[in-house]
Parts: C-alpha cells; structure tokens; sequence
C-alpha cells in the first residue's frame, strides 16, 4: 500500500537514526578492540556517516520547505530531525576527544558507556519504526521507556566511572581529560533520550 502524503517524514527519521546507530557500532568497535594508530582513519569513517546523516537532514528540510501538509506539525518534524542529528553529532564527538588528547589506552568503564549508547540508539531505531503509527501503537511507549532506563542506566555508569577517575589519583592532565571524554560518552545517551522525547511530545499533542 503506498504511504500517504507527508508520511515519509517517519521514513526519512528511521534513515537519519540508522546513521546514529552506525555512529555508535563503529564507536563501539573502535573502543572495544582499540588501535591509537588507526584513529585518523577511524575517525575520517566516523565523518562520513557523520556528513551523510547531515545531508540526509538538509534534504529532508528542503522537502518540508516545499510542502503545506504534513503529518504532524512542522515544527515538531525540525525538533526530530534536529535531536537524531545531535545523537550523531554527540557520538562523533566523543571519538574526536579520544584522538585529541592521544589516548594509548582506554578505560574498561569508558568501553560500557560506549556498550549503551550502542543499546539506546537502537532502542531508537525500534521506536522510530513504530512513530508513524504512534496514534495505534501498542508498543511505541514501552520503547520510549527502555530508551529512557538505557540513559539512566549511563548516568549511573558515568558517575561510577568519574568517580573511579578520582579515586585512582591519576596524573591531573590525564584526570581532564578522561573527565571530558566520559562526560560526551555520557551526554551520547542523553542526546537518545531527547529524542524520546520529541516522541512523547507528539503523542501528547495528538493524543
């Protein structure tokens, strides 16, 4: 059955998500088998899918620019596009602080947070799947709230990790760093649960 004008908006959101999601993977198996030497070329990887997600969200504006109906309100569809972009945004971030303060080894706490993200994003894909029948789905809901106990379930990691910083007296430089890498790790599970809660704003506003 062909979708209905305007409905590929929930399409274009899975797309912009399946980017975020292959942000973490590939964060996720550059931390968990780590190699300093490869980041340059990780990181230009992690650009791409980053660069690809950021066209993708320009294409999908200059569509909503051209078009009077939609399926639900417009400003409600740049709050979507704009939260997944930030999710990827957010995860290339914390590669580039890995690279720039020249880590040689990762820390074990550090590889789990990575673990999570990896969880919520696809937690996020799941919902965004479900979000065009939001009005019907008996699911959408239950998505919404892993994704927000997968963000708790981080800040519980990331306090447990800053705290594990400190209390091993590691040399101060090395102490602002890991607190600046742990803290956009977290911040990643952070950027899901916003976009969850674009999700239960529209639910709200519709229901």
């Amino acid at each position: 059955m062909a979708r209905k004008r305007g409905e590929k908006y929930f399409d274009i959101f899975v797309e912009l998500v399946q980017y975020s999601c292959d942000a973490a993977a590939l964060l996720y198996e550059i931390m968990s088998n780590f190699h300093p030497e490869d980041l340059e070329q990780t990181m230009a990887r992690m650009h791409h899918i980053e660069h690809a997600g950021d066209a993708g969200r320009h294409r999908m504006m200059e569509s909503l620019a051209r078009e009077f109906i939609t399926p639900i309100e417009r400003e409600d569809i740049m709050a979507m596009a704009d939260a997944i972009d930030n999710v990827t945004d957010t995860i290339e971030d914390v590669l580039m602080r890995i690279y720039m303060f020249n880590f040689t080894t990762l820390r074990e706490d550090a590889i789990k947070m990575a673990a999570i993200i990896v969880k919520c994003c696809e937690a996020l894909k799941e919902a965004l799947r479900e979000f065009g029948n939001f009005r019907k789905s008996e699911s959408l809901r239950d998505l919404v709230i892993e994704i927000n106990r997968l963000e708790e379930e981080g800040d519980a990691l990331f306090v447990e990790a800053t705290r594990n910083l400190y209390v091993g007296r590691q040399d101060p430089v090395e102490i602002l760093a890991w607190s600046q890498t742990l803290d956009y790790l977290e911040k990643s599970c952070d950027a899901c649960e916003e976009v969850s809660a674009v999700i239960e704003s529209v639910m709200l506003k519709n229901s």
